[in-house]
């Protein structure tokens, strides 16, 4: 990535990334989610099988985030204040796991293997 870019994206020096990342960070506390539980692994195969080697109390925990997140949208409220206060939207879970998936399938790319997964039609 050009470093022009970078600096664009970086929050710590532009202004516009500041308040776009404050804005989600405000989005991600009224209903008690992670960053990193945005990310779908019906869409992203690589997503999948990192959950797939994440602990199995940090995949549960995601789920009751999830699922605590469609409960207050379905019935149009938002986490009480007191629990939003202590919600770290920005607290990574999945994005080592995710990039050491990623080299992963990098190296087996370039080594001429198969891959681990294909996405299959039923």
């Amino acid at each position: 990535m050009s470093s022009f870019l970078q600096t664009f994206l970086d929050p710590k020096k532009n202004w516009f990334a500041a308040q776009h990342m404050k804005t989600l960070s405000k989005r991600l506390r009224i209903y008690g989610l992670r960053y990193d539980d945005l990310y779908d692994p019906y869409y992203d195969l690589d997503v999948k099988e990192a959950l797939n080697r994440l602990p199995r109390e940090i995949v549960d925990a995601r789920n009751q985030r999830l699922k605590r997140a469609m409960d207050l949208s379905m019935k149009h409220e938002f986490l009480q204040e007191n629990l939003q206060t202590m919600q770290t939207p920005f607290r990574s879970y999945l994005q080592e796991m995710l990039a050491l998936v990623k080299r992963e399938k990098a190296e087996r790319e370039a080594l001429g293997a198969l891959p681990l997964y294909q996405r299959t039609i039923p």
